[in-house]
């Protein structure tokens, strides 16, 4: 199993959303964040000319565990449905994930997910 956590621009999650959802992944966690990367924030222009950065930009966490076979699929289709081509479309991680466990019935491993 695999835990895949992706940091995405938010006006893109509903796409993300959509397209697990479409493909049959519906489990899912979506934390807001603020974070910064590679993008380093917005300048802003303030009144009377004064500029100003925002660096710390609102972004999506989206949290799901799938099996290892499916993992890479889920991961396509998120940079698919996250990106628009711009710098802060977000990052992706995948994390090995030892055991789940269904806390209703105590089923284990990936007949938990």
């Amino acid at each position: 199993m695999q835990k895949i956590e992706a940091i995405i621009r938010p006006e893109k999650l509903d796409d993300v959303k959509n397209s697990l959802a479409d493909a049959g992944f519906t489990g899912l966690n979506i934390v807001h964040v603020t974070g910064r990367g590679t993008q380093r924030g917005i300048v802003h222009m303030g009144r009377g000319g004064e500029t100003y950065t925002v660096d710390m930009l609102p972004k999506v966490k989206i949290e799901t565990v799938v099996s290892d076979a499916d993992c890479e699929k889920v991961v396509q289709m998120i940079c698919q449905s996250a990106k628009t081509g711009n710098i802060g479309d977000g990052k992706i991680f995948v994390i090995p994930v030892a055991d789940a466990i269904r806390v209703r019935t105590g089923e284990r491993g990936e007949a938990a997910i």
